[in-house]
């Protein structure tokens, strides 16, 4: 599912991303140490949507990963999105509805394809509040996630159908492998202070963008 670079952006006007290659050395650390910050408590359940469908190679890069990372069997992260149960436009809000009930407290991380300019074409971005899937095809669809990360798989600016339909296939996949990677490492960061918080502390820590969508939630209802 596509998202535009510029609608990257949560409920923060001041919100900061950070940026990834592909090709830069180390980058699953770096990315495993930016995820790492922006996680919340170790003890609260984490949720990692990744969206998209393999009808469209360039939108196939949640699935991908969502497959790629369940093979890998992650023993924290709940996962949704895979080649064969995608996330997509279509079934966007039933599978967020399912996950409220199923993890109601959960932190999530949605993962999504996006397109940027020419020379962005492999980055990958991670930052605070959510996507905004399908802004670049001018799709109303919910906002998702407390976090994000997006992978720059092409040009943006005019016929992104078509754009995406002839995004290469080896660069997809290759995000998806890092990201894939990246997750599974950050699952295993996760359990190990999982195991080593407190057993007396009743307080559970969150990061401040996630404590601010809870009040609003909590205001709504």
């Amino acid at each position: 599912m596509e998202v535009s670079v510029m609608d990257l952006k949560g409920p923060s006007s001041d919100q900061v991303q950070a940026r990834f290659s592909l090709s830069s050395p180390f980058v699953a650390n770096k990315m495993v140490n930016e995820l790492m910050r922006l996680l919340p408590d170790p003890r609260v359940p984490i949720v990692v949507v990744c969206i998209g469908t393999d009808r469209s190679t360039g939108d196939s890069l949640g699935p991908l990963t969502g497959t790629l990372l369940k093979e890998r069997r992650p023993g924290h992260l709940h996962v949704y999105g895979t080649l064969e149960e995608p996330v997509h436009g279509k079934n966007l809000e039933q599978y967020l509805a399912l996950i409220h009930v199923n993890h109601p407290d959960a932190f999530i991380v949605a993962v999504d394809a996006c397109l940027g300019r020419a020379t962005s074409i492999g980055n990958i971005v991670i930052g605070e509040g959510p996507l905004k899937p399908g802004a670049a095809m001018n799709k109303d669809l919910p906002a998702t996630g407390n976090i994000h990360i997006a992978g720059i798989v092409n040009v943006g600016g005019m016929m992104e159908f078509l754009v995406l339909q002839n995004t290469r296939l080896h660069l997809v996949f290759s995000m998806a492998r890092k990201l894939s990677e990246t997750l599974k490492r950050v699952d295993r960061e996760v359990m190990r202070r999982k195991e080593e918080a407190p057993v007396y502390s009743d307080t559970v820590i969150f990061p401040k963008a996630f404590n601010e969508k809870k009040s609003r939630e909590n205001i709504r209802n």
